[in-house]
């Protein structure tokens, strides 16, 4: 069937969610059109036609719809029952159509090019989750070009019954029954713990919420409160003028501490293009003040929203970030000149993520509880592929976040850091990533949503896997090449199955030192959240562990 056959339904309209900032729609515009080419090319094939609901500005390069205001103006022009598709090639700001979305009552396909390139997967997934919290029905598919019989099936489906059934039989809710004898004192020590929250209660740091259009990433307060967790609602400005009040000697101090743990920067000299010691040390700066913060305010918690507001002000807040996430990190002393939350991490929720936030501190309590690392972070689910070589053959995801991850996370730690320079086309003003490759081990990941006005935790296991220089520099490549990257295998858990279920951009992740501590780990973690009144979905094979998946002579 060609592209001129007659149709044999209603036409389809197709929009396309992009980005607030004009240099990233433009470099992303081309991708956005070898997809819409492709799914343009495989309905008609289905023999329907696709019309684009909003026309390409040739005055600003693109045909993304890169505000709120204008994502209203175009669905005023929608007809409200007509079948719809919104098709992603790079990241998404939810807020561009979520207004018209949650008026719109035809059928909605939402869908994405499974390539880790801008990337169209994280903003489905972001999409999708901002969708399950609006209570707006959907359905969603992926593929590399829509050619392979999974993406032409579910396509067909939904255009004969207006959904899509995806396999979710990875997950099923926590009961006692699926905790074996043995982990009894784990799931009464978790329900300890989640109790005491409740009971003590908690603050998350927010400065400044509803980053980047991510509706699901913003919990409400009616429900944050029934966890034991209450927001302290702090500015960016506030952080900003915080800075200013660090010394340079401060900066230096913080800098030195890095580079005596063995972490490198690749310096130059050209502020709009390269990394430069100005950046860095005011990238420290802004992890000085931000700890004083966390501390005056009692926080358990902080996240920095940055993407808005601060990137036209002053460098990237990853490095910061990274830091924060580690109980190893250069001490900031208070004013009279005592360690600020010594021997601790103080765990920061990237781009104010608020799911992640409680994740965090969940995560931080149960950890030091069990006497562990609790250096945790949440990472983009960027992308994957499948691997065959050492010692591994089977998919491997790329999770991969802008510089938030701590060092204790990497091969080599400190030493295996280096901070290069943010990209301009997302990062005006520069900074400095804490980038790294994560270390082979077990890991526990987990994700905090917002379903039917509750809150819910997806959480399994896995464990990362190291791969030849060669691929870990071809999956940079292929994403971006300044971020740290975790290679991670999900245990019992497909490529479709997790995109299928997950309801965020973002994943948790935290490593165990062998998997029958991370088992221990798991239930008390699972259990914590479930005394605070959480439902909690087991996912995948929680007996598994990294030696069925990788020998340890090939993770050295």
């Amino acid at each position: 069937m060609t592209h001129d056959q007659p149709a044999t339904g209603p036409e389809i309209i197709l929009v396309a969610s992009g980005d607030s900032r004009l240099a990233a729609n433009q470099a992303c515009w081309p991708a956005q059109q070898a997809l819409e080419e492709i799914v343009t090319r495989t309905f008609a094939e289905q023999g329907r036609r696709i019309a684009r609901g909003h026309p390409v500005d040739p005055a600003l390069g693109h045909g993304f719809i890169d505000g709120q205001a204008r994502g209203i103006e175009i669905f005023r022009a929608i007809d409200p029952e007509a079948p719809l598709i919104v098709a992603e090639s790079c990241w998404q700001y939810t807020s561009n159509v979520l207004a018209g979305l949650t008026r719109h009552r035809g059928s909605i396909l939402t869908l994405a090019n499974w390539s880790g390139q801008w990337p169209g997967l994280v903003g489905l997934l972001n999409l999708n989750g901002s969708l399950t919290k609006a209570g707006i029905k959907y359905s969603s598919i992926w593929s590399v070009d829509f050619t392979d019989a999974f993406a032409r099936d579910a396509i067909a489906e939904w255009l004969s019954s207006g959904s899509i059934q995806h396999d979710r039989s990875h997950a099923r809710p926590l009961t006692d029954d699926l905790i074996e004898a043995g982990l009894a004192p784990d799931r009464d020590r978790g329900a300890e713990l989640g109790m005491a929250l409740v009971k003590d209660q908690a603050i998350l740091g927010v400065f400044d919420e509803g980053c980047m259009g991510m509706y699901n990433a913003i919990v409400p307060d009616h429900l944050l409160h029934k966890t034991g967790l209450f927001k302290e609602r702090l500015s960016q400005s506030a952080l900003f003028a915080a800075m200013q009040a660090v010394t340079a000697a401060r900066g230096q101090a913080h800098y030195a501490w890095l580079r005596a743990h063995g972490m490198r920067f690749e310096l130059g000299t050209n502020e709009a293009t390269e990394l430069t010691a100005r950046q860095v040390l005011e990238g420290l700066r802004m992890y000085d003040a931000a700890v004083r913060l966390a501390h005056q305010f009692g926080c358990a918690a902080i996240g920095i929203q940055y993407q808005q507001g601060l990137k036209d002000t002053c460098v990237a807040s990853d490095l910061a970030e990274g830091l924060l996430n580690n109980p190893d990190r250069p001490p900031v002393n208070g004013d009279d000149g005592t360690t600020l939350f010594a021997g601790l991490a103080v765990p920061h929720f990237n781009e104010v993520d608020e799911c992640a936030g409680v994740d965090a501190v969940i995560t931080d309590r149960v950890w030091r509880d069990l006497g562990l690392d609790p250096s945790n972070t949440l990472h983009d689910i960027r992308w994957g592929a499948h691997v065959d070589e050492g010692g591994v053959n089977e998919f491997v995801w790329v999770f991969e976040i802008s510089g938030a991850a701590p060092a204790s996370h990497f091969i080599g730690g400190y030493a295996g850091a280096v901070g290069e320079r943010q990209p301009p086309m997302y990062f005006p003003k520069g900074g400095a990533t804490l980038k790294g490759v994560s270390r082979p081990g077990e890991i526990i990941w987990s994700r905090i949503y917002v379903e039917a006005d509750a809150l819910h935790m997806d959480i399994g296991r896995g464990g990362v896997v190291r791969l030849s220089a060669e691929e870990t520099t071809r999956r940079w490549e292929a994403t971006t090449r300044q971020w740290p990257i975790m290679h991670a295998i999900l245990y019992g858990v497909s490529r479709d199955q997790l995109m299928a279920k997950h309801q965020a951009n973002h994943i948790q992740v935290v490593y165990a030192p062998d998997a029958t501590t991370a088992r221990r780990a798991l239930v008390r973690k699972a259990c914590m959240a479930r005394a605070m009144g959480i439902s909690v979905n087991l996912c995948g094979d929680i007996e598994d562990s990294l030696d069925r998946h990788q020998a340890p002579e090939h993770r050295t």
